[in-house]
């Protein structure tokens, strides 16, 4: 009962803060003239307007900037690659204060018209949200992990008026395993989450359509093919996203600079083409309108969103990625459609169905949620047939960008910064793991000038068969030596009985890493030495790396199956 009291807390909380967050923005882009029906409303002359334009998105390009590199404990943005790195790996969610300073830089770069994501920064929020669970002392297992995906699944559940995919989303992209520990409260926090939305202050959902029926069977090979354009889209999207904020990088450019660079070039792009500044929620919506754009117009607006939003997250501007991926999806969508109606106009289905395909098959890679995304259109919607449709875009989209990209953009980020998880949790935690915290406590380490009397009685009083030797003026490590060598009743030093170690660790040595040298290891430990100087750290047993592993195993059984 607790903790479904937990999830429902979460949920409520996380749904009121995710509104009051696309409020904001809404209000902000008002109150600062971004949005065009403001713009039109104040009366201003052209030339006010234009300098407005521009200077709006400066000055919120340097405060962001500002908030980052100074206000900020981690000196950048946080976002859901640290909520699965957390999650996944069991080591804790970035600083508070750090998480907070990211949500409002996001805020500020969304009311300034940045082309960013609003999702990304309200998963974060819950997320963040459901890690406050931690100050309780609530005898849960596995708290903080239920916590923060009953925090992600309401906040999906309240941005897309969609609880199953909230939920599914939760599980698919952030814990990635299904228990029925998590999914009970994280069901009750999406629940949660859509009430709010839906029922209390029936919020719009993200799109309004009528999807009509598949004019024939034949047409799902067209979905197919649309899927696997959409991959080398949605490829094209994330690559530009990580090589321009390569390239931000490699100008070292300060900060400031960088966020005014970011401000004044937004609002350039403001004045002459406003259609892909911001979240971009009109342009999605005029995209499911057949005839509003052609096909010139769709994929010029298409390419324009991601350099755009590439250009906004690599100078500085803070955000996701989620939102303009479904802009670029639904452009592609309705350009694939264009182009195929010239050579078979009479045997198509609806262009909407195709637009919300292309928006879903796009979107689905970047995230790494192709479930989540199917259920969004089917919740949406309630159109069995679109959702068949978006389902065989999604897969061909997946499966091709999975093999030339990777799960998703966030598994990439993570990938740049050591965390491989493709292999699985077990290994991402193994690689996690340093060998140096497993290391005997009370290990045979002799200077080499101790005499072999003293160490071999050492060696059979512990039961140790092997003893390691360091420099008794660097402690560096010199070698080690067996009982079996020494001669009982000697004093001679042990220098001369010392053997030079095949095998050896350094304090940045992961168990995953050690256990894949172990496979042709004889012996009792091995050395762990420190890179920088050589000196002894301690030294680790076979025993105490397997046995290491086998407890992670262990752990990750009992949160995989762990019950209410």
């Amino acid at each position: 009962v607790t903790v479904l009291l937990v999830g429902l807390i979460i949920g409520t909380v996380t749904a009121f803060i995710a509104i009051a967050f696309v409020e904001t923005v809404l209000w902000l882009n008002d109150v600062l003239l971004v949005s065009a029906y403001a713009k039109v409303q104040s009366g201003f002359a052209f030339w006010q307007i234009a300098l407005i334009t521009i200077s709006v998105p400066a000055l919120g390009g340097l405060i962001v900037a500002w908030m980052i590199s100074r206000a900020a404990p981690t000196k950048r943005p946080t976002g859901p690659p640290d909520v699965i790195q957390a999650v996944q790996l069991q080591s804790g969610m970035p600083d508070n204060k750090s998480g907070v300073v990211t949500s409002l830089a996001a805020l500020i770069s969304l009311g300034a018209g940045a082309s960013v994501g609003q999702y990304g920064p309200m998963v974060y929020i819950g997320a963040l949200i459901g890690n406050q669970t931690k100050r309780l002392n609530l005898a849960i297992p596995n708290l903080s992990t239920v916590s923060i995906a009953c925090g992600v699944a309401a906040a999906i559940a309240a941005a897309f008026n969609a609880p199953i995919a909230g939920l599914i989303f939760a599980h698919e992209a952030i814990v990635r395993h299904y228990s029925m520990q998590s999914f009970a409260p994280a069901t009750v926090a999406a629940t949660s989450g859509y009430v709010v939305a839906n029922v209390i202050f029936d919020r719009p959902p993200l799109f309004l359509i009528q999807p009509g029926e598949i004019l024939q069977g034949s047409e799902f090979l067209l979905f197919a093919l649309l899927g696997l354009c959409a991959a080398a889209i949605s490829i094209l999207y994330m690559r530009t996203i990580l090589r321009t904020a390569k390239f931000a990088r490699e100008l070292n450019i300060s900060p400031l600079p960088r966020g005014l660079i970011a401000g004044v070039g937004l609002g350039l792009v403001t004045l002459w083409l406003p259609e892909i500044t911001g979240v971009g929620q009109f342009t999605m919506r005029f995209a499911t309108i057949d005839g509003a754009f052609s096909a010139f117009e769709l994929g010029g607006l298409m390419l324009g969103k991601i350099a755009l939003t590439a250009f906004c997250l690599g100078f500085g501007f803070v955000g996701g990625v989620f939102s303009p991926a479904l802009v670029v999806g639904a452009l592609f969508g309705g350009l694939f459609w264009t182009l195929l109606s010239f050579t078979m106009p009479d045997t198509l289905s609806s262009y909407s169905i195709y637009v919300i395909c292309g928006m879903m098959a796009v979107t689905s890679p970047v995230i790494g949620a192709p479930l989540t995304t199917i259920l969004i259109v089917f919740e949406l919607t309630r159109s069995y047939d679109l959702a068949i449709s978006s389902m065989i875009a999604v897969v061909f989209s997946n499966l091709v960008t999975y093999r030339f990209f990777g799960r998703s953009l966030f598994d990439h980020q993570l990938l740049m910064k050591g965390v491989d998880l493709s292999q699985g949790r077990d290994q991402a935690r193994l690689s996690d793991m340093r060998v140096c915290d497993y290391a005997a406590e009370e290990a045979p380490i002799f200077s080499e000038t101790t005499s072999q009397q003293e160490v071999l009685q050492y060696l059979q009083k512990t039961g140790w068969n092997e003893a390691y030797a360091i420099d008794s003026e660097t402690q560096k490590f010199i070698g080690f030596l067996r009982a079996v060598d020494l001669e009982a009743g000697s004093e001679t030093p042990i220098a001369g009985k010392l053997q030079i170690s095949d095998l050896s660790f350094n304090e940045t040595t992961s168990v995953r890493q050690a256990m894949e040298k172990l496979s042709s290891f004889v012996g009792d430990a091995i050395p762990i030495i420190k890179s920088s100087d050589g000196s002894l750290v301690g030294v680790v047993t076979e025993g105490a790396i397997i046995q290491s592993y086998l407890n992670l195993a262990a752990d990750l059984r009992r949160e995989e199956n762990a019950g209410m």
